[in-house]
């Protein structure tokens, strides 16, 4: 067996979820909606698949998609790309990381990492026989800094694995911090992979940059998007890659031995959902905006001490101010006495775990988020 893999735990979303189902629990730990996305988008999917072609479509993507891609994106953030050359359809932006860190790492090629992260990262730089480097982001606000940047680079440097929109921590990073790390990729000619899956659930006025947008990254960038978190639609698994013709052509190559293809019927959907009008989108970040402001202001009346959330499905307590200093027997006590399920923050580090952070998420109706509410109710009633 491959060591890598046969010694990863399992994961800690299945943990908590598997609890939640024993139990009965309120499932607020794994990031997915419980809405079934845009009606327009899945009837779009079903007349595909019974009207339009169903065998292998192009590796790159369909035509269409590829298209509807580049005018998304020339559109929301001004950036220019060949369809045929700089964009191509995955199964997932995980299979795009994959390929990606595949593609570009070699053995000995150094990483850097920010964690907390997503927990696919590690691995797959492991497997690609590449050494991370940690820069270990602090709460409350994660930010970037110059002196975090300048222990984790150095001349062996390869790639950076960038999040923005970050996942865990809800945080958007600033237009100050994206500069800097871009400056840090040009001074070491690292190409930055970067997972922009979130690029559309941002609030309160925020703009999502692009990495390669900024000058001199456009020919060291990969960019990530996620038709399953545009839309809210994660079991669909369509992911965009976007990157300069040198490296996508290595890229694609990654790609057709990972998942070759995509279902054509499901691209055929995301293209039409991707040029639906600027309303769609705006209402979207409206609606989840408004179950943050919802879930946030119960969690403060509750008591507890909210981290604020710039982005994504999630938002974060610090458990510290409850004498807490373990965040995993934290949401092992909630789910199994409590009936709520949450993920703890610390697994999403590989060293320097900061273990007072745990995280929600609060893409859910109104009814689950007061139920779980009334719930966490008692359980801050406990900890007092």
């Amino acid at each position: 067996m491959n060591r890598l893999f046969a010694n990863l735990p399992t994961t800690v979303f299945e943990v908590m979820s598997s609890l939640a189902r024993e139990t009965g629990a309120i499932n607020l730990g794994q990031g997915f909606p419980d809405d079934p996305g845009p009606e327009d988008v899945r009837r779009a999917a079903a007349d595909a698949v019974l009207n339009g072609y169903n065998q292998y479509p192009s590796m790159m993507g369909i035509p269409e998609l590829r298209t509807a891609i580049a005018a998304h994106y020339k559109h929301w953030q001004g950036v220019d790309l060949d369809a045929t050359t700089e964009v191509m359809v995955t199964s997932g932006a995980t299979e795009a990381l994959a390929g990606a860190i595949l593609g570009i790492v070699e053995p000995g090629d150094e990483v850097v990492l920010f964690e907390p992260m997503y927990d696919a990262y590690l691995p797959l730089v492991r497997l690609a026989g590449g050494v991370p480097k940690f820069v270990t982001l602090q709460p409350p606000h994660f930010r970037l800094t110059e002196e975090a940047l300048a222990k984790a680079f150095s001349p062996k440097t390869k790639a950076v694995v960038f999040n923005n929109p970050l996942n865990p921590t809800a945080t958007v990073f600033s237009t100050e911090d994206v500069n800097l790390l871009a400056a840090f990729c040009r001074r070491f000619d690292a190409i930055a992979i970067s997972d922009e899956v979130w690029e559309h659930v941002v609030f309160d006025g925020r703009k999502h940059q692009p990495v390669l947008a900024l000058e001199g990254m456009r020919e060291r960038s990969v960019k990530i998007g996620s038709a399953g978190k545009i839309f809210s639609l994660t079991g669909w698994k369509v992911g965009f890659v976007c990157a300069a013709p040198h490296i996508m052509k290595v890229l694609a190559k990654s790609h057709q031995f990972l998942a070759f293809t995509t279902a054509p019927n499901l691209q055929a959907a995301v293209a039409y959902g991707l040029a639906k009008d600027d309303g769609y989108f705006e209402g979207m970040r409206e609606n989840f905006a408004r179950s943050r402001d919802r879930f946030t202001a119960g969690l403060k009346t509750l008591g507890f001490d909210v981290i604020p959330s710039q982005g994504t499905y999630f938002v974060n307590i610090d458990i510290s101010a409850l004498g807490e200093t373990d965040d995993v027997a934290f949401c092992r006590r909630l789910v199994l006495e409590h009936g709520v399920a949450a993920i703890p923050v610390s697994a999403f580090y590989a060293e320097g775990a900061v273990k007072t952070v745990v995280r929600f998420c609060f893409a859910k109706k109104d009814s689950t988020l007061d139920a779980g509410l009334e719930r966490l109710a008692k359980a801050i009633k406990g900890a007092a």
